[in-house]
């Protein structure tokens, strides 16, 4: 059975939209890892791979959380 032409599958960064690849690698401007196009949750995915992304979110939380109960 014939498909067609294998397309090739299309590689961004979840923090710069116009950074696009035909494969794999790394955003030139930060670094992150380049996800498949049409991932969803990249960005959250990405961001519990790191400890320290994940301590960060949680900081910032508890900033928010703080300030509204404070009002």
């Amino acid at each position: 059975m014939d498909r067609g032409p294998i397309q090739a599958e299309t590689y961004y960064c979840p923090m710069h939209r116009d950074i696009r690849r035909p494969g794999p690698g790394k955003c030139p401007k930060c670094g992150m890892d380049l996800l498949p196009e049409g991932t969803r949750f990249g960005m959250l995915r990405h961001m519990v791979k790191s400890p320290v992304a994940i301590a960060v979110m949680i900081a910032i939380l508890a900033v928010v959380m703080a300030m509204l109960i404070m009002k």
